[in-house]
């Protein structure tokens, strides 16, 4: 015989497992294809796929490992700061500034050392505080402030390209930096940043495998580390995450930072890979970054994407760039292929979205 008490949590229990299956009664199951789907960076497997058989079809030239490889070499240029971007977006925020932050960088480490005639080392390592200070800025005046980071970091990009042109042209009294590949320090960071080797008849450059290794440091960190938890949830709400007790400064400031940081890496390879470089390079490769984040799932609210579907989105954007050229057309195609491409992706991303989650029927 079981007395009063024991019955009475008997009851509870039952109760609590009769409430689980009425929810589960309630809830729709997705199927395993709908599941895949869901997946961010299925909608652009299935267009590099696409986009890969095309151009193998109406682009002879592109069926070698030379061609291949340097159709990699262009998705890592772009892919390398679209990282960053990535994750930025995934936190709610854009960063309008990073295409010229690249190169401000470049000009900062090359004249900076040509005038001193100092090591190159110590302008590379002061241009990284120099972009790490840009990005603080960026995230500190985004949170603090309640602006937009569109534009907040619309504002740094002017800033940036402005000083690019007039700095170098007063310093120079041209529009290109110096030549710096007789310096000290250049074949080091040559070797660092723009080191070429051969694999298999191909000629592949270093900064593909830093790509890799930058596209798995962000997957680990977004699927495996609190931090990673913590940018889902402030890309997802803010409100929420902040009552959840996620530090929101410290979490935006450091993912501007990231970009930052990645935007210097990138311009030091675009400095040692050609010694020289246009002071107004850089503006519209912001663009680039965001419509490669969107392009690998990402949405551009905030809260969800990963950074394997943002490599994809790079790639697609690497391989069209070069394969436009194989196939003998306009480059200047390459354009519209953007628009087209942004527009699919945003309502494919919707799509994909409403397969991730389980929604409750009546």
């Amino acid at each position: 015989m079981l007395d009063a008490e024991s019955r009475s949590g008997l009851s509870r229990v039952s109760g609590t497992v009769a409430g689980a299956h009425a929810d589960d009664a309630h809830r729709v199951r997705l199927g395993w294809s709908h599941r895949l789907l869901a997946r961010p960076e299925v909608g652009a497997i299935v267009a590099a796929v696409a986009i890969l058989v095309f151009f193998l079809i109406v682009a002879p030239a592109f069926r070698s490992g030379a061609s291949f490889a340097t159709v990699l070499y262009a998705a890592s240029t772009i892919g390398i700061v679209s990282v960053g971007v990535g994750m930025l977006m995934i936190g709610g925020e854009f960063d309008l500034s990073a295409g010229v932050m690249v190169f401000a960088a470049v000009l900062f480490n090359s004249m900076f050392c040509y005038q001193l005639g100092i090591n190159l080392w110590v302008g590379a390592i002061l241009s990284l505080l120099f972009a790490l200070a840009i990005g603080f800025l960026n995230g500190y005046l985004t949170v603090r402030t309640g602006i937009p980071s569109f534009l907040i970091t619309l504002g740094s990009f002017f800033v940036l390209q402005g000083a690019n042109l007039g700095l170098t042209k007063l310093i120079t009294g041209a529009v290109i930096s110096p030549n710096i590949n007789r310096m000290d320090g250049y074949q080091s960071l040559k070797a660092v940043f723009a080191h070429q080797f051969h694999l298999g008849g191909m000629t592949i450059n270093i900064t593909v495998l830093w790509w890799i290794f930058f596209v798995a440091l962000s997957s680990w960190i977004l699927l495996r580390t609190r931090i990673g938890n913590w940018i889902y949830a402030v890309g997802g709400s803010v409100a929420s995450a902040r009552a959840a007790g996620v530090p929101v400064l410290r979490v935006k400031i450091g993912l501007f930072m990231g970009v930052a940081f990645l935007a210097w890496f990138t311009g030091m390879h675009q400095l040692y890979m050609y010694d020289t470089v246009q002071a107004n390079n850089g503006v519209g490769d912001e663009f680039l970054f965001i419509i490669a984040v969107v392009v690998g799932g990402t949405l551009m609210t905030g809260g969800y994407g990963n950074a394997v579907g943002v490599a994809i989105g790079a790639f697609i954007f690497g391989m069209t760039r070069q394969c436009l050229v194989y196939a003998g057309w306009d480059p200047n195609w390459f354009k519209a292929f953007l628009g087209v491409m942004l527009l699919l992706a945003v309502i494919v991303n919707l799509y994909v979205k409403k397969l991730s989650t389980v929604r409750k029927a009546g």
